[in-house]
């Protein structure tokens, strides 16, 4: 197979998926399971469902208002592309491998729930208790969706649109599934030991963060970066919007995490919204202490560490708490973007100092608040097993990525050619301008 012809690759892979879907087309049947539903719950979860699919548009308009005004349109797509590729393979393999019967705690069996095969109407007696099983399997799609998209500020203006496809699958495969198994599953190994991720610090944020540094590093410095040359946002309203859909859909995000409507969802509720709007603030003010304007976009980018922060305790810390972690991941990642400019690295969009680096504080500080057994309950397993939890999913997901990188790079040239790069993606992978 030519590797100039990357289109048939990721084209054979998707219509291998929907093709043998045809075979698998039925799901179980809607029968009794151990438990009734439960019909407020169904109804806050398929809200919530929705609330999360929500914040992947709203982080396509967050990334496409930063990125050059020739990438516009390449930077959104590639955000909305995932919710179409993520949403084929997690009916087929994902959900399977995140939450099929667990070999040894390191991943689900990829029988389990192939193509959704035992997926139907009844409870689950682990994974929903109070709702239909389906409803379990589309609400953590959301989160598989999501995450991948995350990981391309990191390597924006840059990549290819065949090759990023065929990356996302790989990625979603053997990083996002395997991690969400340990972190989530009942049997799950770090789940065992006791470590806490509420909605996604660990399995979203810094296996997004660390393969976005793996990106960054492997695929190299844009031109533009290598000649010191900066620009200016392409569209800063875009940012603001998608900011707000970003906010508005962590609720889901996070209080739907919560599993019910039930006093655990109104907590995470509450306290996403005050880390949210204490990191926003922090951030303000210490560019202002910093000597620098207040800026929307600083702003922006502030409320958004403080929603990554709070993510993995949401449900497990109190209000105060959660002020105190999102002001404090505010500063951490303000300051570790600071010195990322100054290296070079080129992280586009800073996915790693945000994302990274506020999924590594929201998981520290959980095991440092986490009620009855976090480090100040004189709990101090919990801590370590949290330094352990980051050493672990921060190394794998630098690791596997990078090699997933490579095999990517292999079958498909992963970074657009220099005459592409400087005629924009917009053109050179779409033929659209915005």
């Amino acid at each position: 197979m030519k590797k100039n012809k990357p289109e048939w690759i990721v084209a054979l892979v998707l219509l291998g998926l929907t093709a043998v879907g045809g075979l698998f087309a039925h799901s179980a049947p809607a029968r009794p399971g151990p438990s009734p539903s439960a019909p407020g719950d169904v109804a806050w979860m398929l809200t919530a469902s929705a609330l999360v699919l929500l914040m992947t548009p709203g982080l396509s308009f967050f990334y496409g208002g930063m990125v050059q005004r020739k990438n516009v349109i390449s930077t959104m797509l590639q955000s909305f592309i995932a919710m179409g590729v993520v949403s084929i393979l997690w009916v087929a393999v994902g959900f399977s491998l995140a939450f099929g019967d667990s070999f040894r705690g390191l991943v689900g069996d990829p029988r389990t729930y192939f193509f959704f095969r035992a997926v139907g109407g009844a409870t689950h007696p682990d994974l929903a208790p109070t709702i239909p099983l389906m409803l379990f399997a589309l609400f953590q799609l959301k989160f598989a969706i999501i995450t991948p998209a995350l990981i391309t500020g990191s390597f924006a203006e840059r990549v290819r649109f065949s090759s990023y496809i065929l990356f996302m699958i790989l990625f979603t495969v053997f990083v996002y599934c395997p991690v969400a198994h340990w972190t989530w599953h009942p049997r799950g190994f770090l789940r065992g030991w006791g470590v806490l991720d509420f909605a996604g610090g660990t399995v979203v944020h810094m296996t997004a963060g660390f393969a976005a540094l793996a990106g960054a590093t492997y695929l190299g410095r844009r031109k533009d970066h290598e000649e010191g040359r900066s620009h200016a946002p392409a569209n800063i309203p875009f940012v603001l919007l998608g900011t707000g859909m970003l906010w508005f859909g962590w609720f889901g995000f996070n209080a739907g995490s919560a599993g019910a409507a039930n006093e655990t969802a109104v907590l995470a509720f509450l306290t996403t919204n005050t880390a949210c709007a204490a990191a926003m603030l922090a951030w303000t003010f210490f560019d202002a202490v910093r000597g620098r304007r207040p800026s929307a976009l600083g702003a922006a980018v502030g409320a958004v560490v403080g929603l990554v922060a709070i993510t993995p305790a949401a449900g497990y810390v109190t209000v105060g708490q959660s002020l105190f972690i999102g002001a404090v991941a505010a500063v951490i990642s303000n300051v570790a973007v600071h010195y990322k400019s100054k290296s070079t690295l080129d992280d586009t969009l800073d996915v790693f100092p945000c994302h990274g680096v506020g999924g590594i504080v929201g998981t520290l500080l959980t095991g440092v608040f986490a009620e009855k057994v976090g480090l100040i309950h004189g709990q101090t397993a919990t801590f370590v097993r949290h330094l352990l939890a980051i050493g672990i999913v921060g190394g794998y997901s630098f690791g596997a990525s990078y090699a997933l990188y490579a095999l990517t790079d292999a079958l498909i040239t992963l970074r657009v050619r220099p005459e592409q790069e400087d005629a924009g993606l917009d053109m050179s992978q779409h033929a659209e301008s915005f």
